[in-house]
C-alpha cells in the first residue's frame, strides 16, 4: 500500500487535514468517559477538571440524564417551534422555576453567544436605544453583537462594523458605573463571575450598583450566566448569591448537561413587547435539548449538588493553594488558580498527573469548571498533584 493509501487512524490528524485550523488541542484523544473520568485511547485515565468549558455539569454518562435523553430520542428526536410541546413546555416550567424571580418568560436558542445575541437584540428593540455597556475583560460570546460587547476582541472580531455603540465600565470601579451609565444606554451586560477572564467574580458592592443606575436611567441589565449558571456557583445563578433580580438573564453550557441548549429569561412585562416574528430559532427548544433540561435541573435538585458545589468549593480553597498556586478567586466550582508561573506550565505539569484543568485570558491563572458531582477523593488529588509540582526555581516539570 502506497503512503497516499496509508489509512490514517489519528483523529489528530485527520482533522488537521480535514478541519479549519482554529482550535490548539491536548495531546490525548478521549474514547469514552464516567462520571469525573475521561479513559483514553491509550489507556489513560484523566480527572477532568475542566468540563468540556463549564459544560459536563452532571459528568460524564449520568443515568438519569441518558435514561430522559433516551426516551425521548425514541419517542420524539427533532420538532420545530411552529408546533408546541409538552417537553418544550415542561423545561421551560422547570428552569423558571429555579431562576431569579421575576423572570417567567424563557426564549430557548442553541449556545451562550445566541442567548446573548438575542438578550442584546431585545435590548435594543425594547429601549429603542444604541448604545451598550459591557465590562472591561469580559468574554460573551463570538457572533457579532456577543462578540462587539467582548473585551479586547480586535484581534479577531472579524466585521467591519459593530451592531451599536459599545464601551466598557472599568470592573468593579463603582464611579466609572456612576459615570457611564446614562439615560442613552440601551443594557448593561455583566458576568456576575468572569469566566474566560480567570474566574473573577465582581463584587457585590459592583453588582448592585449596576442594578441601581440601570433601573434609575431605564436600561436594561443582562446577567450574562452562560459559564457560571445551572448551579456552578453553588446556588443555580451567580446573581442569587448576590440577591440582586436583572431584566434578562442568558444561560448555556451547563444547561443541557453536554446536549447543546440555551436560554433567554425575561420579565412579563419585556416579553410583552415581541410578537410573532421578532425572534426566532431552528433547533432552539428541540424535543431533545428540551429534555436534557428538564433532566439536569432535576437531577441538581434530587441529588443535592448546589451543596456539594459549596462544600466542595471549600475544599479547594482550603487544600489546593500550595505548589504553584498562591491564592484562588471566582465562586462555587468556577474557580481562578493564581500561580506564580505561566499558566500553561501548571496546566500541562497537571496533565502529566492526568488532571485536565483550563487556561484564560489572564497567563497566570488556571481554570477550575469541574462536574457539579466533584468528590473529595478528586480534590485530594489534584491538591497532590500541585504539590508534586517542581518549585518555581527548580527547572522545568
Amino acid at each position: 500500500m502506497s503512503n497516499d493509501q496509508t489509512i490514517i487512524s489519528d483523529p489528530r490528524i485527520r482533522e488537521s487535514n480535514t478541519m479549519i485550523p482554529v482550535y490548539g488541542q491536548l495531546p490525548f484523544v478521549p474514547e469514552s468517559a464516567s462520571g469525573c473520568d475521561i479513559f483514553t485511547k491509550d489507556g489513560r485515565r484523566i480527572l477532568d477538571l475542566y468540563g468540556g468549558h463549564a459544560v459536563a455539569a452532571l459528568g460524564y454518562g449520568h443515568p438519569k440524564q441518558l435514561k430522559a435523553i433516551t426516551e425521548q430520542c425514541n419517542k420524539l428526536l427533532f420538532q420545530s417551534n411552529l408546533v408546541a410541546l409538552d417537553i418544550r413546555a415542561q423545561a421551560a416550567e422547570k428552569l423558571i422555576s429555579v431562576s431569579p424571580k421575576g423572570l417567567d418568560r424563557v426564549f430557548f436558542v442553541n449556545s451562550g453567544a445566541e442567548a446573548n445575541e438575542n438578550a442584546l437584540r431585545m435590548a435594543c428593540m425594547a429601549t429603542g436605544r444604541k448604545k451598550v455597556l459591557a465590562i472591561t475583560h469580559s468574554f460573551h460570546g463570538r457572533t457579532v453583537a456577543a462578540a462587539a460587547v467582548t473585551w479586547n476582541n480586535g484581534r479577531w472580531y472579524g466585521f467591519p462594523n459593530k451592531p451599536f455603540e459599545v464601551d466598557f465600565i472599568t470592573r468593579d470601579d463603582v464611579a466609572a458605573a456612576e459615570a457611564m451609565i446614562g439615560d442613552d444606554i440601551a443594557a448593561v451586560i455583566f458576568e456576575p463571575v468572569q469566566g474566560v477572564a480567570g474566574g473573577y467574580d465582581l463584587s457585590t458592592d459592583f453588582i448592585h450598583a449596576l442594578r441601581k443606575l440601570t433601573s434609575a436611567n431605564g436600561a436594561l441589565l443582562i446577567a450574562d450566566e452562560v459559564q457560571s449558571g445551572i448551579g456552578r456557583c453553588g446556588q443555580f445563578f451567580a446573581v442569587d448569591v448576590h440577591q440582586i433580580e436583572p431584566d434578562i438573564l442568558t444561560s448555556a453550557k451547563a444547561l443541557g448537561g453536554g446536549v447543546p441548549c440555551g436560554a433567554v429569561l425575561c420579565s412579563n412585562s419585556i416579553a410583552a413587547l415581541f410578537g410573532n416574528g421578532d425572534l426566532g430559532t431552528t433547533f432552539g427548544g428541540g424535543p431533545l435539548a428540551a429534555a436534557a433540561i428538564a433532566a439536569t435541573i432535576d437531577i441538581i435538585n434530587e441529588e443535592n449538588l448546589l451543596n456539594n458545589v459549596r462544600r466542595s468549593e471549600a475544599s479547594i480553597r482550603k487544600k489546593c493553594v500550595v505548589g504553584p498556586v498562591t491564592r484562588i478567586q471566582g465562586m462555587g466550582l468556577l474557580l481562578g488558580l493564581v500561580c506564580d508561573r505561566p499558566a500553561v506550565e501548571v496546566r500541562d505539569a497537571l496533565l502529566s498527573h492526568d488532571i485536565l484543568t483550563g487556561t484564560s485570558s489572564n497567563p497566570n491563572i488556571i481554570r477550575i469548571l469541574a462536574p457539579l458531582i466533584l468528590e473529595s477523593k478528586h480534590i485530594n488529588h489534584l491538591a497532590e498533584a500541585l504539590i508534586n509540582i517542581v518549585p518555581k526555581n527548580q527547572g522545568k516539570y
